[in-house]
């Protein structure tokens, strides 16, 4: 199951919670009961490994280009 990221809004509380695709979004806070409860999206991290990645890599070195 996925973990997603929140954060609170009114006293700025930061949790994060696993949860299934189909489950909706926590909208109220687990420290104050507001609901002011977002989820944060964060950049996913990519690593590249292995040959094909790069302009050198597919290119033959016959093809006169």
């Amino acid at each position: 199951m996925p973990t997603y990221h929140y954060r609170c809004k009114n006293c700025s509380y930061d949790f994060t919670a696993h949860q299934s695709f189909e489950d909706d979004p926590i909208t109220v806070c687990p420290e104050c009961g507001q609901e002011q409860v977002r989820k944060i999206y964060s950049a996913v991290p990519i690593e590249f490994k292995g040959s094909g990645f790069y302009r050198t890599d597919g290119a033959s070195k016959s093809s006169g280009k």
